[in-house]
Protein backbone atom coordinates (compact mmCIF):
# COMPACT_ATOMS: atom_id res chain seq x y z
CA UNK A 1 0.00 0.00 0.00
CA UNK A 2 2.84 2.37 -0.92
CA UNK A 3 4.26 2.56 2.60
CA UNK A 4 0.96 3.39 4.31
CA UNK A 5 0.08 1.05 7.20
CA UNK A 6 -2.94 -1.16 6.64
CA UNK A 7 -5.83 -2.62 8.60
CA UNK A 8 -6.95 -6.20 8.01
CA UNK A 9 -10.74 -6.41 7.91
CA UNK A 10 -12.86 -9.22 9.34
CA UNK A 11 -13.24 -10.70 5.84
CA UNK A 12 -9.46 -10.96 5.37
CA UNK A 13 -9.03 -8.03 2.98
CA UNK A 14 -6.74 -5.10 3.77
CA UNK A 15 -7.36 -1.37 3.66
CA UNK A 16 -4.98 1.60 4.07
CA UNK A 17 -4.93 3.25 7.49
CA UNK A 18 -5.79 6.66 5.99
CA UNK A 19 -7.70 7.69 2.90
CA UNK A 20 -9.04 10.60 0.89
CA UNK A 21 -12.60 11.84 1.36
CA UNK A 22 -14.28 13.60 -1.58
CA UNK A 23 -17.43 15.24 -0.19
CA UNK A 24 -18.55 17.88 -1.27
CA UNK A 25 -16.33 18.10 -4.37
CA UNK A 26 -18.01 18.10 -7.77
CA UNK A 27 -16.81 15.88 -10.62
CA UNK A 28 -14.18 18.32 -11.86
CA UNK A 29 -12.77 19.10 -8.42
CA UNK A 30 -12.91 15.44 -7.36
CA UNK A 31 -11.01 14.33 -10.46
CA UNK A 32 -8.27 16.84 -9.77
CA UNK A 33 -8.09 16.08 -6.05
CA UNK A 34 -7.99 12.30 -6.51
CA UNK A 35 -5.37 12.57 -9.24
CA UNK A 36 -3.14 14.68 -6.98
CA UNK A 37 -3.72 12.39 -3.99
CA UNK A 38 -2.86 9.22 -5.88
CA UNK A 39 0.36 10.87 -7.03
CA UNK A 40 1.24 11.56 -3.40
CA UNK A 41 0.68 7.96 -2.36
CA UNK A 42 -2.95 7.75 -1.31
CA UNK A 43 -4.52 4.43 -2.22
CA UNK A 44 -7.93 4.66 -0.51
CA UNK A 45 -10.54 6.93 -2.09
CA UNK A 46 -14.01 7.45 -0.62
CA UNK A 47 -17.04 8.61 -2.60
CA UNK A 48 -20.82 8.03 -2.66
CA UNK A 49 -23.78 8.25 -5.00
CA UNK A 50 -25.04 11.25 -3.05
CA UNK A 51 -21.72 13.08 -3.45
CA UNK A 52 -22.47 13.24 -7.18
CA UNK A 53 -18.79 12.89 -8.06
CA UNK A 54 -18.34 9.20 -8.86
CA UNK A 55 -17.71 10.05 -12.53
CA UNK A 56 -14.92 12.46 -11.65
CA UNK A 57 -13.39 10.01 -9.20
CA UNK A 58 -13.54 7.32 -11.87
CA UNK A 59 -11.76 9.50 -14.41
CA UNK A 60 -8.94 10.11 -11.95
CA UNK A 61 -8.63 6.41 -11.15
CA UNK A 62 -8.48 5.52 -14.84
CA UNK A 63 -5.77 8.05 -15.63
CA UNK A 64 -3.64 7.78 -12.50
CA UNK A 65 -1.27 5.12 -13.76
CA UNK A 66 -1.71 3.18 -10.50
CA UNK A 67 -2.32 -0.57 -10.78
CA UNK A 68 -5.94 -1.35 -9.98
CA UNK A 69 -4.97 -3.93 -7.37
CA UNK A 70 -3.26 -1.20 -5.33
CA UNK A 71 -6.42 0.92 -5.13
CA UNK A 72 -9.20 0.67 -2.57
CA UNK A 73 -12.32 2.31 -3.98
CA UNK A 74 -15.25 2.98 -1.65
CA UNK A 75 -18.72 4.14 -2.61
CA UNK A 76 -22.08 4.15 -0.86
CA UNK A 77 -25.69 3.22 -1.47
CA UNK A 78 -28.16 6.13 -1.10
CA UNK A 79 -31.35 5.85 0.91
CA UNK A 80 -33.60 6.17 -2.12
CA UNK A 81 -32.15 2.92 -3.46
CA UNK A 82 -32.75 0.75 -0.38
CA UNK A 83 -34.25 -2.63 -1.22
CA UNK A 84 -32.86 -5.81 -2.80
CA UNK A 85 -33.35 -5.16 -6.51
CA UNK A 86 -32.88 -1.42 -6.04
CA UNK A 87 -29.46 -2.05 -4.48
CA UNK A 88 -28.35 -4.31 -7.32
CA UNK A 89 -29.34 -1.65 -9.86
CA UNK A 90 -27.79 1.21 -7.90
CA UNK A 91 -24.51 -0.67 -7.53
CA UNK A 92 -24.32 -1.25 -11.28
CA UNK A 93 -24.80 2.47 -11.89
CA UNK A 94 -22.03 3.28 -9.40
CA UNK A 95 -19.74 0.74 -11.02
CA UNK A 96 -20.43 2.24 -14.44
CA UNK A 97 -19.76 5.80 -13.27
CA UNK A 98 -16.56 4.74 -11.52
CA UNK A 99 -15.44 2.73 -14.53
CA UNK A 100 -14.35 -0.26 -12.45
CA UNK A 101 -14.96 -3.99 -12.72
CA UNK A 102 -15.37 -4.30 -8.96
CA UNK A 103 -15.72 -2.03 -5.94
CA UNK A 104 -13.41 -2.66 -3.01
CA UNK A 105 -15.72 -1.41 -0.24
CA UNK A 106 -19.46 -0.79 -0.62
CA UNK A 107 -21.37 0.84 2.24
CA UNK A 108 -25.02 1.53 3.08
CA UNK A 109 -24.81 5.29 3.52
CA UNK A 110 -27.48 5.71 6.22
CA UNK A 111 -29.81 3.13 7.83
CA UNK A 112 -33.01 5.17 7.35
CA UNK A 113 -34.69 2.96 9.99
CA UNK A 114 -38.18 4.37 9.45
CA UNK A 115 -38.11 3.02 5.87
CA UNK A 116 -36.90 -0.35 7.17
CA UNK A 117 -35.27 -1.74 4.01
CA UNK A 118 -31.60 -1.76 4.96
CA UNK A 119 -31.62 -5.52 5.63
CA UNK A 120 -32.88 -6.14 2.10
CA UNK A 121 -30.03 -3.99 0.78
CA UNK A 122 -27.57 -5.91 2.94
CA UNK A 123 -28.74 -9.21 1.44
CA UNK A 124 -28.14 -7.79 -2.04
CA UNK A 125 -24.66 -6.63 -1.02
CA UNK A 126 -23.83 -10.11 0.28
CA UNK A 127 -24.85 -11.49 -3.13
CA UNK A 128 -22.67 -8.94 -4.93
CA UNK A 129 -19.74 -9.91 -2.74
CA UNK A 130 -20.33 -13.60 -3.45
CA UNK A 131 -20.36 -12.75 -7.17
CA UNK A 132 -16.95 -11.05 -6.88
CA UNK A 133 -18.25 -7.57 -7.70
CA UNK A 134 -17.49 -6.24 -4.22
CA UNK A 135 -14.49 -7.13 -2.08
CA UNK A 136 -15.84 -5.92 1.29
CA UNK A 137 -19.24 -4.75 2.49
CA UNK A 138 -19.98 -2.35 5.29
CA UNK A 139 -22.24 0.36 6.59
CA UNK A 140 -22.13 4.03 7.50
CA UNK A 141 -23.85 5.80 10.38
CA UNK A 142 -25.25 2.56 11.83
CA UNK A 143 -25.89 2.02 15.53
CA UNK A 144 -25.18 -1.27 17.36
CA UNK A 145 -28.89 -2.10 17.14
CA UNK A 146 -28.88 -1.69 13.35
CA UNK A 147 -25.72 -3.77 12.99
CA UNK A 148 -26.95 -6.60 15.21
CA UNK A 149 -30.16 -6.74 13.19
CA UNK A 150 -28.07 -7.29 10.04
CA UNK A 151 -26.25 -10.15 11.74
CA UNK A 152 -29.47 -11.67 13.08
CA UNK A 153 -31.14 -11.63 9.66
CA UNK A 154 -28.15 -12.70 7.54
CA UNK A 155 -25.36 -14.01 9.78
CA UNK A 156 -22.99 -11.44 8.26
CA UNK A 157 -21.46 -8.52 10.12
CA UNK A 158 -20.15 -5.42 8.33
CA UNK A 159 -16.41 -5.10 7.83
CA UNK A 160 -16.56 -1.33 8.38
CA UNK A 161 -18.86 1.23 9.97
CA UNK A 162 -18.07 4.74 8.75
CA UNK A 163 -19.26 7.18 11.43
CA UNK A 164 -18.97 10.77 12.55
CA UNK A 165 -15.85 10.71 14.70
CA UNK A 166 -13.64 13.57 15.89
CA UNK A 167 -12.44 14.94 19.24
CA UNK A 168 -15.74 16.76 19.75
CA UNK A 169 -17.60 13.46 19.35
CA UNK A 170 -15.30 10.55 20.23
CA UNK A 171 -17.98 7.82 20.20
CA UNK A 172 -16.36 5.66 22.92
CA UNK A 173 -19.28 3.24 23.29
CA UNK A 174 -19.73 2.69 19.56
CA UNK A 175 -16.00 2.21 19.04
CA UNK A 176 -15.93 -0.34 21.86
CA UNK A 177 -18.83 -2.19 20.23
CA UNK A 178 -16.96 -2.23 16.92
CA UNK A 179 -13.84 -3.59 18.58
CA UNK A 180 -15.85 -6.33 20.27
CA UNK A 181 -17.47 -7.32 16.98
CA UNK A 182 -14.33 -7.08 14.84
CA UNK A 183 -15.65 -4.11 12.82
CA UNK A 184 -13.27 -1.36 11.70
CA UNK A 185 -14.25 2.18 12.68
CA UNK A 186 -13.86 4.65 9.82
CA UNK A 187 -14.05 8.38 10.62
CA UNK A 188 -15.92 10.93 8.54
CA UNK A 189 -15.35 14.62 9.31
CA UNK A 190 -12.21 13.57 11.23
CA UNK A 191 -11.16 17.20 11.70
CA UNK A 192 -14.61 18.36 12.80
CA UNK A 193 -16.26 21.19 10.93
CA UNK A 194 -15.72 24.92 10.77
CA UNK A 195 -12.07 24.85 11.81
CA UNK A 196 -12.80 24.95 15.55
CA UNK A 197 -10.53 22.01 16.35
CA UNK A 198 -7.75 23.24 14.09
CA UNK A 199 -7.65 26.46 16.10
CA UNK A 200 -7.89 24.78 19.50
CA UNK A 201 -5.00 26.00 21.71
CA UNK A 202 -4.42 22.56 23.21
CA UNK A 203 -4.14 21.02 19.75
CA UNK A 204 -1.84 23.87 18.70
CA UNK A 205 0.43 23.33 21.70
CA UNK A 206 0.69 19.61 20.98
CA UNK A 207 1.42 20.35 17.32
CA UNK A 208 4.27 22.66 18.35
CA UNK A 209 5.69 19.98 20.64
CA UNK A 210 5.89 17.53 17.76
CA UNK A 211 6.79 20.00 15.01
CA UNK A 212 3.68 19.16 13.01
CA UNK A 213 0.42 20.92 12.06
CA UNK A 214 -2.80 20.89 14.10
CA UNK A 215 -4.45 18.84 11.35
CA UNK A 216 -1.72 16.22 11.61
CA UNK A 217 -2.23 16.02 15.38
CA UNK A 218 -5.96 15.45 14.94
CA UNK A 219 -5.44 12.75 12.33
CA UNK A 220 -2.83 11.07 14.50
CA UNK A 221 -5.41 11.01 17.30
CA UNK A 222 -7.66 8.92 15.03
CA UNK A 223 -4.82 6.61 14.02
CA UNK A 224 -3.95 5.91 17.66
CA UNK A 225 -7.59 5.16 18.45
CA UNK A 226 -7.40 2.46 15.80
CA UNK A 227 -9.84 4.37 13.57
CA UNK A 228 -9.36 5.05 9.87
CA UNK A 229 -9.73 8.77 9.03
CA UNK A 230 -10.69 9.95 5.53
CA UNK A 231 -10.00 13.72 5.48
CA UNK A 232 -11.18 15.64 2.44
CA UNK A 233 -8.73 18.02 0.83
CA UNK A 234 -8.33 19.35 -2.68
CA UNK A 235 -5.05 21.10 -1.83
CA UNK A 236 -1.94 19.02 -2.65
CA UNK A 237 0.12 20.42 0.21
CA UNK A 238 -2.61 19.70 2.72
CA UNK A 239 -3.08 16.25 1.21
CA UNK A 240 0.64 15.62 1.67
CA UNK A 241 0.53 16.77 5.31
CA UNK A 242 -2.58 14.70 6.04
CA UNK A 243 -0.82 11.57 4.84
CA UNK A 244 2.30 12.27 6.91
CA UNK A 245 0.97 11.21 10.34
CA UNK A 246 2.75 7.91 10.89
CA UNK A 247 6.12 9.25 12.05
CA UNK A 248 5.21 10.59 15.50
CA UNK A 249 3.17 9.42 18.49
CA UNK A 250 0.93 11.18 20.99
CA UNK A 251 1.24 10.27 24.65
CA UNK A 252 -1.76 9.47 26.84
CA UNK A 253 -1.98 12.99 28.28
CA UNK A 254 -1.99 14.49 24.79
CA UNK A 255 -4.66 12.06 23.63
CA UNK A 256 -6.84 13.04 26.59
CA UNK A 257 -6.27 16.76 26.10
CA UNK A 258 -7.37 16.56 22.47
CA UNK A 259 -10.70 14.90 23.40
CA UNK A 260 -11.45 16.89 26.55
CA UNK A 261 -14.61 18.48 25.08
CA UNK A 262 -18.20 17.68 26.01
CA UNK A 263 -19.51 15.28 23.31
CA UNK A 264 -21.06 17.29 20.48
CA UNK A 265 -22.57 15.68 17.38
CA UNK A 266 -22.15 17.88 14.31
CA UNK A 267 -24.02 15.70 11.82
CA UNK A 268 -27.27 13.75 11.74
CA UNK A 269 -28.43 11.26 14.38
CA UNK A 270 -28.76 7.80 12.76
CA UNK A 271 -31.85 7.08 14.86
CA UNK A 272 -33.78 9.92 13.20
CA UNK A 273 -31.77 11.32 10.28
CA UNK A 274 -32.84 10.18 6.83
CA UNK A 275 -30.87 10.73 3.67
CA UNK A 276 -32.32 9.71 0.34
Amino acid sequence: MNGIPVHTLNDGTTIPALGLGTWPLDDTAAERAVREALGLGYRLVDTAVNYRNETGVGRALANAGVPREELVVTTKLPGRHHGYQETLASFEESRRRLGVEYVDLYLIHWPNPRVGKYVDSWKAMIKLREDGLIRSIGVSNFTPEHILRLEKKTGVLPSVNQIELHPLFPQEELRAFHADQGILTESWSPLGRGGHLLGDPHVGRIADEHGVSPGQVLLRWHVQLGALPIPKSADPERQRANLDVFGFELDSDQMAAIARHAPTRLGGDPETHEEF
